[in-house]
This record gives structure tokens, C-alpha cells and sequence, in this order.
């Protein structure tokens, strides 16, 4: 039961999805103009999540290694369709709201990453509460950017007024710009927070950031700067090794040769030995004989005296 506690805990606040990890995006960002749609697309992407991590743990010794990510979608896409038609049957207003962001729940990646990495690889129980977990840290994610940009661009939460007389509502909140600054400006407190958070302790912040700025054009950027800095070490570590592997099957085929080369010199003088032996031997018989015939011919002349 504490694994489970400790997956719910690592999904909810650890390394949940959307203010840690940065996953999925785009859903993030587009659906979460109120705070009821960002809740709706929480628990239905929840639903699936846990369901889905459910199944393919519990089939996980059945699904063969090759094609275990087509089975996965398979999977994950049949839960998507029942969540559909629920939704579509008891909360239309939210299904129409929420529109064809609900069937991209299956190419979520966060859905199919928590299948490839932990699910297939864990039981079921402990894959049901990852699932629970991760989906209720996305359900968190999106109904605090809803609850933001709910507040100011309409001046309501979850369509209560709560800013008519307080001030007027900024309605580049309501659209989709409004979601970029949301969410950066949410992350710039949590890495401020972070920074602080060094200095007291001496650890190293964990910065929350893009992981594929990399492919960022803006050089200028002190991630891209960073991301490209390890990435030219990590090049110039791997010409190392790969240098090093060279001269290392130099050095080897240079041994090999050099081995073969002594191989054969022994071979050849072994050989030579062994002519030199036979030739000995032939002599020694011819001398044998050369006496015996010597000796025969000596007792023929001593038989005719």
C-alpha cells in the first residue's frame, strides 16, 4: 500500500506532468479557457490514464515486445471512445466544449509514456495508482491554468461572477495567448522559487524548462545555450571514445598480425627442424648399410682364404 501512497504522491506533486515534467502541452494550453474545461479534461484524460495503465500491466506478459506500441494505442484509443460516449451522453455541453481535443487524448503523451515506462514493466495494482496519480496531477495543471485564466479574462470561476465590481475582466486571458502567459508565468514562480530555495539549502534547483529546446532557433536563450553546451560535450566525449575504440582494434590487429607473423616463424622452423631430422635419419640408414655390406663382403673374403 505504500508503493501506491508513494505513486500517487509522485504524480500529484513530485513529478506531476504538467508543472515538472511539461507534458502535454497541447491540450494545456487549448482547452483551458475555463476552469470546468480544464477540470473535465483532467478526469476524462484520468479515466483513461489509470484504466489503460490498468489493462496493459494486466497484459503486460501477453502484448509481444515488437509490436507493444501499436497494442498500446489500440488500447488506450478503445477507452478514449467509451469516455466519448459518456461524456457525450451525460455532460454534452463539456463534450462539445471540449470537441476533438477529447479523441487526442489518445496520442497524449503522457498516456503512452506512463504505459512504455511503468506500466508494462509493474503490476497492476501499482500501475492503477500511477495512472490515478499522474492523471490527477494533469487534472491539478489544468484546472489552476482554467481557474487563472477563468478569473481574469472573464472575471468568474467556474462560471460564478466574482469581479464585476472589482475590475474589468482582461479578455486576452480568454484566448489562446492567454494560455501561454498563464503557464509562463506560473513556471517563472515555481523557478523562482527553486533559485531561492538554493540559496538556502546549497542544492541544485531543479528548473522547470522545455526539454526539447534544443531545437530552438533563439541562441540567445540561456537553455538553448546550456542544452547546446552539453550537447557539443557530450559529441566531443563520444569522438573520445570512438577515437579510443579505433586505436584500441589498431592495436589489436597490430598484435594479431605480429602473433600470426611468430606463429608461422614456428611453424616454418619447426618444419625445417623435422626435414633436417629425416635427412639425419636417411644418412644414419645408408651409413648402416654401407657397414653391413662392408662386413658381409669381409666374411666372403675370409671364407675364400
Amino acid at each position: 500500500m505504500n508503493k501506491c501512497t508513494e505513486r500517487l504522491y509522485n504524480g500529484i506533486i513530485k513529478e506531476n506532468p504538467t508543472f515538472v515534467q511539461m507534458l502535454g502541452m497541447c491540450p494545456t494550453l487549448a482547452v483551458t479557457s475555463t476552469a470546468m474545461n480544464g477540470l473535465g479534461m483532467g478526469l476524462a484524460t484520468t479515466a483513461v490514464l489509470s484504466m489503460s495503465n490498468l489493462m496493459i500491466s494486466a497484459l503486460r506478459k501477453l502484448i509481444p515486445d515488437k509490436v507493444r506500441i501499436p497494442a498500446f494505442i489500440t488500447i488506450i484509443a478503445s477507452f478514449v471512445t467509451v469516455i466519448g460516449f459518456v461524456m457525450e451522453a451525460y455532460t454534452p455541453e463539456l463534450y462539445d466544449s471540449l470537441g476533438v481535443y477529447i479523441a487526442l487524448i489518445v496520442v497524449n503523451c503522457i498516456i503512452l509514456g506512463r504505459a512504455e515506462s511503468y506500466a508494462s514493466k509493474n503490476p497492476p495494482l501499482p500501475s492503477l495508482f500511477d495512472g490515478l496519480g499522474m492523471g490527477l496531477g494533469f487534472t491539478l495543471g489544468l484546472t489552476v491554468i482554467g481557474i487563472i485564466r477563468e478569473f481574469l479574462g472573464a472575471g468568474s470561476i467556474f462560471g460564478i461572477a466574482v469581479t464585476k465590481k472589482l475590475f474589468d475582466p482582461i479578455a486576452i486571458f480568454s484566448f489562446n495567448p492567454g494560455a501561454f502567459f498563464v503557464l509562463a508565468f506560473i513556471i517563472a514562480g515555481i523557478n523562482a522559487y527553486e533559485l531561492h530555495k538554493e540559496k538556502k539549502t546549497g542544492k541544485k534547483a531543479k528548473l522547470r524548462k522545455i526539454e526539447a529546446c534544443a531545437d530552438c532557433t533563439n541562441v540567445s536563450c540561456s537553455g538553448k545555450k546550456e542544452t547546446f553546451e552539453v550537447t557539443l560535450e557530450a559529441e566531443e566525449e563520444t569522438k573520445k571514445n570512438l577515437l579510443k575504440e579505433a586505436e584500441a582494434k589498431k592495436k589489436e590487429e597490430k598484435d594479431s598480425e605480429a602473433k600470426t607473423k611468430e606463429a608461422d616463424a614456428k611453424v616454418k622452423e619447426a618444419k625445417a627442424k623435422e626435414e633436417k631430422l629425416e635427412k639425419l635419419e636417411e644418412t644414419a640408414e645408408l651409413d648402416m648399410d654401407d657397414d653391413e655390406e662392408t662386413e658381409v663382403l669381409y666374411q666372403d673374403e675370409k671364407e675364400d682364404k
